[in-house]
């Protein structure tokens, strides 16, 4: 376990200087080309390159082909251990790829949401092939055999409800990224204190996604877009599946999950009130004079504490990340 923790810690180590050099050309590149969002938290309404997820995905490629040449070039490197990207390392990355490419396209011309769910449901097949098992256990519970249900329904299903948690719950500066990161850590501890393959993977995402928060903490110098925040969920959701920790996945993800139930309430309540204004449809709230939030109600997660006392952005997002890591520390005790 020591040379795994070893060589977790130079992977992740090395993605995070990765981005965290692309990241600033990335920035200008996209002010030159004016893909840019409206900062909605910022009296200002400044704009702010967005779509900069597509680096992480970058970064994690690279990697991947900075490990393939390590392993079948006679190269030494400076670690114990030998660098082995798994099969299960490379199913992952092509569903997290497929779903930011598609989250890529979503940027630049919306394909719908029934569109966006038919293909998304697809993407996730690759990692049919590397399951070991389609074993479900519930703690207290029991054990399940789903069979073929978990290779073609609950797998894909699983993916694609974790990639869109991750993208709705988002909003403020360093939100999205910073729960990724925070869930992303948990798994990586969870995938090596279990002996798990998909370690190389989770050490690249980790520290791609690391670095591109510093840019994208308050104050944001760049945005995810959906090509980031895609990609993230997928890795997340791709990771849990190939692992078979389904239960601890469900775990750390309960705040996501309670803020996509909080939204489909929202939702129908507005489709049974269409003329009240409490339940009207708003994405962004705005900012007083003294720096806190103003939002339209408390129908998401992110806008409960604002709406009830007053707090800023980055006070905001602070309590997010207090909320998520106490589920993470549970879902690490939670047996395979």
């Amino acid at each position: 376990m020591q040379m795994m923790i070893e060589l977790a810690v130079v992977m992740v180590l090395a993605s995070f200087t990765m981005a965290m050099v692309m990241i600033p050309a990335l920035i200008e590149k996209l002010k030159k080309r004016g893909i840019v969002a409206i900062d909605y938290y910022k009296k200002d309404l400044r704009k702010i390159p967005t779509r900069g997820g597509v680096v992480i995905l970058a970064v994690v490629f690279l990697m991947f082909g900075v490990a393939t040449l390590f392993e079948h070039l006679p190269v030494s490197v400076p670690i114990s251990v030998p660098i082995h990207v798994s099969e299960v390392d490379w199913a992952i990355l092509i569903v997290a790829g497929l779903f930011g490419a598609f989250g890529l396209v979503d940027d630049f011309v919306d394909v719908g949401r029934p569109m966006k769910i038919f293909m998304l449901f697809f993407f996730s097949y690759r990692l049919i092939f590397e399951i070991r098992s389609t074993m479900v256990t519930i703690p207290l519970i029991g054990s399940f055999d789903f069979g073929a249900f978990y290779l073609f329904l609950i797998i894909p299903i699983y993916v694609l409800v974790a990639a869109n948690l991750v993208n709705m719950h988002s909003g403020f500066n360093g939100l999205a990224s910073g729960l990724s990161v925070i869930v992303l850590a948990f798994m990586l501890v969870k995938f090596i204190m279990a002996g798990c393959d998909g370690v190389f993977m989770l050490c690249c995402m980790l520290g791609a996604t690391s670095g591109f928060l510093w840019y994208n903490r308050y104050p944001a110098r760049i945005f995810l877009g959906n090509v980031g925040s895609l990609s993230l969920g997928a890795a997340i959701g791709a990771a849990i599946v190939v692992s078979g920790f389904l239960v601890s996945g469900f775990v750390m993800l309960i705040p996501h999950t309670i803020n996509f139930l909080m939204y489909v309430y929202w939702r129908l309540m507005h489709w049974r009130h269409p003329g009240d204004k409490r339940w009207r449809i708003e994405k962004f709230g705005k900012v007083r004079d003294d720096g806190t939030l103003e939002v339209p109600n408390h129908l998401t997660l992110k806008w409960v504490l604002p709406y009830h006392c007053r707090m800023t952005e980055k006070q905001a997002v602070l309590a997010m990340y207090a909320l998520t890591i106490p589920f993470c520390v549970v879902a690490l005790f939670i047996p395979y």
